[in-house]
């Protein structure tokens, strides 16, 4: 039976694939399948999950570094005593961050991530990875170390750096520079020596798969394990068994806010890298949809043993690299990863955790940048405090702690500039119907009227603020007869800025001087007619400011430049 056109749109919108599906071809299948290939060589149940729901066509969803941190401070801060409860509390951790994605997309909550500021966020990434890469620095010295917070791991490292082991170290070190190099110098390498500059980049791109194969045989060849280094041993193989998050309430509350704080960094990140790789496409996403995506994608890592996952930027951005048109790339992903769990884990055996510690080392220094701070101090002093408190807090409490703040000072530093609005005094620019700053502009005032233009929303945290401002400004010698609000910068209105409008309308009634709005939105003008406000106005609502000067000025200047006009 054919559907009702609503209701095939309503399933469209909540199941993307409905819709890349009728267009899929086989050069579509072509590039989603070398995209996969690529992706794999460099995670199942959840890149299907992602595959059907979500809208991104590049974004690769699965474990990424920022996420797994958090998920070890929240899981290590419980007090577990074996690898069973901590595996039980990472499993419980993702089932329930699963199931909060999910709710705000059902519930269309992705307007909230953008209470998290930019330079916040690009704070806590770069704190994150300083932090990261020198957790791992502990399998380069082939020694035990520990801590969350930066000062905690130094400590630890320091204290332990006479056990460090010559080989462990030489591998890890040999591992970085050669993958540093791999980043910059094999590509440019590889086009002089006449590679197509596709298989170049697809070559450099598969650099730490070189890194790998590379020390496991030497580990092999040489028996460096009964040397002192460290390996991965033995990788179970098959398919991850079916789990069931813990029920235990006690349990739920401890991981709970943890849970709140990898959601939102999650999807803060999975939304940037979606936009940023759909916008050289010209293709759009559905925040609201990523949420359900990334939502199920978290339930299906609980289901099968997982831990929370998101979005990855390198794994994205390679898959957008190698050519990825649709989430069908990320469902090939998944079968690669499922041929390689069945079938190549016994090869892993003799994988020094030095090279992958040296992986991870490269990998999240990409993502350091301090150079934010610098441009934050040039651009806003307020800006750069909360960066640098993101960055310091991050480094030196941890990392929940400095996700907790970047959120706090993110709202704070909205509420904060908000909560003093740019207010201009604006005059007639001559020869126009155009207002513009007195103080940067020469223009036309008339001495009775004084036209005030409000560039933010007024809501209960300015609303004394612009109540101060007119009284202020009326508080002189200048015969003043009229204050006008312009309000075209203003989309709302709460309760408590009405209450504001309606004391200054009265003190300025007391005062003999008559208050008027010009230019005032639709929407804004329905709740204000929805109160007595408009009843008591002691001046009147016009449509545009021009119109409100050439109605109440009495300056022959005025006069002049209106007949002009």
């Amino acid at each position: 039976m054919k559907l009702p056109r609503l209701s095939r749109a309503a399933f469209e919108r909540h199941l993307p694939i409905l819709t890349w599906s009728r267009s899929y071809d086989r050069d579509t299948l072509t590039s989603d399948a070398v995209a996969a290939v690529i992706v794999t060589i460099m995670l199942i149940p959840q890149s299907l999950a992602y595959a059907i729901f979500g809208t991104s066509r590049a974004l690769a969803v699965g474990p990424v570094a920022v996420v797994s941190l958090m998920t070890a401070a929240a899981v290590g801060n419980l007090g577990l005593q074996s690898p069973a409860e901590y595996a039980a509390a990472a499993i419980t951790l993702a089932f329930i961050s699963g199931v909060l994605l999910t709710l705000m997309g059902v519930l269309r909550l992705g307007f909230l991530a953008n209470f998290l500021s930019h330079p916040v966020i690009a704070g806590f990434i770069t704190a994150s990875g300083v932090l990261i890469a020198t957790s791992q620095l502990k399998h380069i010295f082939g020694i035990s170390a520990h801590g969350h917070a930066l000062p905690e791991i130094i400590a630890s490292l320091l204290a332990s750096q006479h056990l460090t082991n010559p080989i462990t170290l030489f591998i890890g070190l040999s591992t970085v520079g050669f993958l540093f190099w791999v980043r910059k110098g094999l590509k440019p390498l590889l086009l002089a020596l006449g590679l197509k500059p596709r298989l170049a980049d697809i070559l450099a791109k598969a650099g730490p798969v070189a890194a790998v194969a590379i020390t496991t045989l030497a580990v092999w060849v040489f028996d460096l394990e009964n040397k002192g280094v460290a390996i991965v041993g033995e990788v179970p193989m098959g398919l991850p068994p079916l789990t069931a998050p813990s029920l235990n309430p006690e349990l739920w509350g401890q991981l709970f806010m943890s849970a709140v704080l990898i959601s939102i960094i999650g999807f803060v990140e999975s939304v940037s890298v979606a936009q940023t790789l759909a916008a050289k496409k010209r293709q759009r996403i559905t925040p609201d949809q990523e949420l359900v995506g990334l939502g199920t994608s978290n339930i299906a890592a609980a289901m099968t043993g997982g831990y929370p996952v998101t979005g990855g930027f390198a794994r994205s951005v390679v898959n957008f690299d190698a050519g990825a048109e649709t989430p069908a790339a990320g469902a090939f992903t998944a079968i690669g990863i499922l041929l390689a769990a069945l079938l190549l884990t016994p090869l892993l055996y003799f994988l020094p955790k030095a090279t992958l510690a040296a992986t991870i080392i490269v990998a999240v220094l990409s993502l350091v940048d301090f150079s934010i701070l610098k441009r934050a101090w040039g651009y806003s002093v307020v800006d750069f405090a909360a960066v640098a408190a993101t960055i310091v807090l991050t480094l030196g409490v941890g990392v929940e702690m400095g996700v907790s703040a970047g959120v706090v000072l993110s709202v704070g530093l909205f509420l904060y500039k908000t909560s003093r609005p740019h207010v201009a005094e604006v005059g007639l620019v001559p020869g126009t119907q155009h207002f513009r700053n007195i103080l940067r502009h020469e223009v036309l005032t008339d001495p009775f009227i004084v036209s005030l233009r409000i560039d933010e929303s007024l809501y209960f945290a300015n609303a004394r603020f612009l109540e101060d401002y007119v009284y202020n400004r009326i508080a002189c010698e200048e015969p003043i007869r009229h204050v006008i609000l312009m309000c075209s910068a203003v989309n709302e209105i709460d309760m408590s800025a009405l209450e504001s409008l309606e004391a200054i309308n009265s003190r300025l009634q007391d005062l003999g001087i008559s208050l008027h709005l010009s230019e005032v939105k639709g929407p804004v003008m329905d709740r204000l007619q929805r109160s007595h406000f408009l009843d008591e106005l002691s001046g009147k609502v016009f449509l545009s400011q021009y119109e409100a000067m050439r109605s109440l000025s009495t300056s022959p200047h005025i006069d002049r430049a209106s007949a002009a006009h």
